[in-house]
């Protein structure tokens, strides 16, 4: 059994560039999808969020027009609920230490950009669990949590690394749109990350070594597969 550390936001909101509050937190699907599929292999998860703070659901997430329908709304949100003490109740970012765990699984939704991608403790956490050989496992937006992984002596962390992300097509058509804060792609390209994608909306996944990513929330049953994989050494 190994031990998984799901790293999640805990932000509600997200602030465009035309200074309007978008709703968001987790997405439902992508952080369901990875909790059944890891605990229904025995492996052990943990929650954590900055400051320990509760980890919201985007609401757009278990709207049917999202998920494919009512009864996979009903799915995801029932799921939820079973595991709503975990998400009201998660560790705090700042008393973990890496060593602890044998991967580290970043969900998305808007909410990383928010609160991830510059949190000091996130930062520390995938400094050190990457020099460990620690699986690492960000998809869709969670990527935007790597960007938090500076050195002391200021370079970033995954700067050469393969991966992928939520694409800047995908936020212009299905995201935040022209009124996005930031493009969570373009400012890893910018700290030198190597990005690949696949077409839009579709499966797609990158693993280089230990770092295993995912494209968008149709990636999250893939970037369950590979990391099971590679815990299991395969």
């Amino acid at each position: 059994m190994s031990r998984i550390l799901m790293i999640v936001t805990a932000s509600d909101s997200l602030q465009l560039s035309d200074g309007s509050s978008h709703p968001t937190g987790f997405w439902a699907e992508e952080l369901v999808v990875a909790h059944q599929r890891l605990s229904s292999a025995g492996h052990s998860i943990r929650f954590a969020t900055p400051g320990g703070a509760a980890a919201p659901v985007d609401p757009g997430s278990l709207l049917p027009s999202n998920t494919g329908g009512m009864t996979r709304s009903e799915e995801l949100s029932s799921y939820l609920e079973g595991i709503a003490d975990a998400l009201a109740h998660p560790e705090a970012l700042a008393g973990i230490d890496a060593s602890d765990f044998d991967a580290l699984v970043l969900p998305g939704g808007h909410g990383p950009m928010a609160d991830l991608a510059d949190d000091e403790d996130l930062g520390r956490l995938l400094t050190d669990a990457d020099a460990a050989g620690t699986f690492i496992a960000p998809f869709c937006h969670g990527p935007a949590g790597l960007l938090s992984a500076i050195r002391e002596d200021g370079t970033f962390v995954f700067t050469g690394r393969d991966l992928t992300v939520f694409t800047d097509e995908e936020e212009r058509t299905g995201g935040t749109g022209a009124a996005a804060p930031w493009f969570v792609a373009t400012r890893l390209a910018e700290r030198g990350a190597v990005l690949s994608n696949g077409p839009s909306w579709s499966s797609f996944v990158v693993r280089d070594g230990n770092l295993i990513s995912g494209q968008n929330p149709q990636s999250s049953d893939a970037v369950a597969d590979e990391l099971l994989s590679a815990l299991a050494g395969s």
